[in-house]
């Protein structure tokens, strides 16, 4: 019976420690940090010429410079992207230019996609600001056949991103060289 309580007791601590101890993963040391830039192009070009852009509509993006970290390329220059138009508005009478807003949404980097966050805008120009008001002065119907400019961002547009959250990732391990074939002259 003494035997029985000793070992009770000695195994009482190494029961209690078993249970508290909690296992942490080790952090990796390689890490896309949250709020890298991205520098982004648009694919296609945006416009409120025609009522063309509405909101909510898909825009193409690409990644127009590699994202490195410690000289690993994380995400190629190429890479797409994807970005969504959260206000339109078309030009309109009495001078009211055009606008258009959006917003980065995510790039897909050798198969895995990184959310990405930040903005981008287009105002058309009104031009006829001064027009208008003597217009409305003068003869004030004149001002309603008197509309603004269209919003424009053309292909190739430079847009930045952010990317959103810290990013893991392992670096492959390089592989052994292949011999080239040999070519032989005849």
């Amino acid at each position: 019976m003494k035997t029985l309580l000793a070992a009770a007791l000695l195994l009482a601590p190494v029961a209690a420690t078993a249970q508290s101890a909690v296992v942490i993963p080790a952090a990796s040391p390689n890490v896309l940090r949250a709020g890298t830039p991205v520098a982004l192009r648009l694919i296609e070009g945006l416009t409120t010429k025609e009522k063309i852009a509405r909101i909510n509509d898909r825009v193409r993006l690409e990644v127009a410079e590699a994202v490195t970290v410690n000289g690993a390329v994380i995400i190629p220059v190429g890479s797409p992207a994807i970005g969504e138009l959260t206000d339109v508005r078309n030009k309109g009478m009495w001078g009211k230019s055009g606008r258009i807003v959006g917003r980065v949404l995510s790039v897909n980097a050798n198969g895995r996609t990184i959310r990405l966050s930040g903005t981008f805008d287009s105002k058309g120009g009104s031009g006829t600001a001064g027009a208008v008001a003597v217009s409305a002065v003068v003869f004030a119907p004149a001002g309603f056949f008197m509309t603004g400019k269209s919003a424009e961002m053309p292909a190739g547009t430079m847009l930045r991103g952010f990317v959103e959250e810290d990013v893991p990732f392992a670096l492959a391990r390089a592989s052994a060289p292949v011999a080239a074939p040999m070519l032989v002259a005849r």
